[in-house]
């Protein structure tokens, strides 16, 4: 990105990379919803049928439908379905687990979406968690080693599903395209997430838990046959793609390093700062991410005093944020970029800053705003919204500094997030376990100090050149 791009304009917002990036939306879309599935799931797997406290009520809380709410044990919204007596602890283990497999195939499933294409890769990470979601139910039955088991065993296909994506993008998304594509991509996972919170209350209510996985296991396999038909992996071998698109897509990429040789220069890699940057910064995002979109529906029902539908229901009102800030996010950084208003190494940490510390803001404050319901769903909405700015920073960011790799390195990026995610879920889990109320303060406040420690690294090294171990042909090799 050192060298200044193709501004020839191809294609409008009707061309088959658009249509790719929605295609990529419905499958992040599938994979997010069969990965939160069991945070909602799990307020009427768990046998916790005490009425809750209502003292502590605002009056800017609906007294008359909280009052109905807390008599209705969580029981009564399994329809028949098994409830179990899983402890935070044990809980936070079990939304754990996924990360564990994730990490397992992260780095490896980018390094070989590099080399074979990530159509296929991709495309059976998809299938095989989406036929694992449908199997949640049965491991339930059959005891908590069993839903941690497979649950690992699905983070794995995830991994293989998530990275690849931008072995893609490096091969369809033209520079100046990259922020709105991959945003529209992106969002998803915020829209995913927003509707499996807001139905899958419901879907407890009416059916029973279990068809949580069902539905959403369903779909995913829907999604599957959609991939194969319509993606591949580069924009010359598409059938479908007009002339004119292929030529804009193509010259606007010519100046970018490709070669057949795959070998990785690790230590050059290692001593790289902007990298670290990135990494960083993915460790600093998902640890506050993997907490909301994990724990939301347990907060929501432990601190507002909810049942499990309308928990679903406040749980998705973030996601809409979030969806839109992603992107809109994007439109903007591209923009800003296509007007020349400002660098493109300006935008990245511009966004990455908003993405980090309007977060963290928030967050310090949802302990001291308990007492208004108003006020604490505004805070929730807020946090999930401006932490997805990260999109258009740091998180597309190796794409800038080293497109051939890009792949591999999301794949390490991705690791050290998920790396976040797993300690900050076990954390959350003990944290609250011990003291509810301290707890809670204790988890947004080291949040808080994790987001503002990756943001400080990235505003000193991140950088938006093209490296030069990214440039030329290495002998360096894994």
């Amino acid at each position: 990105m050192d060298e200044k791009p193709s501004t020839k304009k191809g294609p409008g917002f009707c061309s088959l990379r658009y249509g790719l990036a929605f295609i990529m939306h419905f499958s992040n879309f599938t994979m997010i919803t069969q990965r939160v599935s069991l945070s909602i799931a799990i307020v009427a797997m768990v046998n916790n049928t005490e009425q809750y406290n209502i003292s502590n009520f605002s009056a800017e809380r609906p007294l008359e439908d909280t009052a109905s709410n807390c008599s209705t044990s969580i029981k009564e919204f399994n329809t028949g379905a098994s409830v179990y007596k899983w402890s935070p602890e044990t809980q936070g283990i079990i939304f754990s687990s996924i990360n564990y497999g994730i990490m397992l195939t992260l780095i490896p499933s980018g390094y070989l979406a590099g080399i074979f294409g990530a159509k296929h890769i991709l495309g059976a990470g998809l299938l095989i968690s989406s036929l694992l979601t449908l199997f949640i139910p049965l491991a339930a039955s059959f005891g908590v080693t069993f839903v941690i088991v497979l649950r690992t065993v699905q983070g794995m296909a995830q991994g293989m599903a998530w990275t690849g994506q931008f072995t893609i993008w490096a091969k369809w998304a033209p520079p100046l395209e990259r922020s709105k594509l991959t945003s529209i991509a992106g969002s998803g996972v915020a829209f995913g997430s927003f509707i499996i919170l807001c139905v899958g209350g419901l879907i407890c209510q009416v059916l029973g838990w279990p068809f949580i996985f069902y539905i959403f296991g369903s779909s995913g396999c829907v999604c599957c046959l959609l991939w194969f038909m319509v993606i591949y992996d580069d924009p010359i071998h598409h059938p479908c793609i007009s002339a004119g698109e292929k030529e804009h897509i193509v010259s606007s990429l010519a100046h970018q390093s490709s070669s057949s040789r795959r070998s990785i220069p690790m230590r050059a890699m290692a001593r790289c700062l902007p990298l670290w940057a990135i990494f960083l910064g993915f460790f600093s995002h998902f640890w506050l991410c993997t907490i909301i979109i994990t724990y939301l529906p347990t907060y929501i029902s432990s601190v507002l005093h909810v049942n499990i539908r309308d928990s679903g229901v406040l749980s998705s009102l973030p996601f809409i944020a979030a969806s839109s800030c992603t992107i809109l996010g994007g439109q903007l950084a591209d923009f800003l970029l296509s007007r020349n208003l400002l660098r493109l190494i300006t935008v990245r940490k511009l966004f990455s800053s908003l993405g980090l510390l309007l977060p963290s803001i928030c967050a310090m404050a949802l302990p001291f705003v308990t007492s208004s319901y108003m006020t604490t769903i505004t805070l929730l909405i807020l946090i999930p919204g401006t932490s997805n700015l990260c999109d258009s920073g740091f998180i597309i960011n190796t794409l800038d500094i080293a497109p051939r790799y890009s792949s591999f390195l999301m794949g390490i990026s991705r690791g050290f997030g998920l790396m976040a995610g797993i300690i900050s879920s076990t954390a959350t889990g003990f944290l609250i376990s011990q003291n509810s109320e301290s707890g809670w303060r204790k988890v947004f406040f080291l949040s808080a100090a994790v987001n503002m420690f990756g943001l400080v690294f990235y505003l000193r090294f991140g950088k938006a050149k093209i490296q030069d171990w990214a440039r030329k042909e290495t002998i360096t090799r894994l």
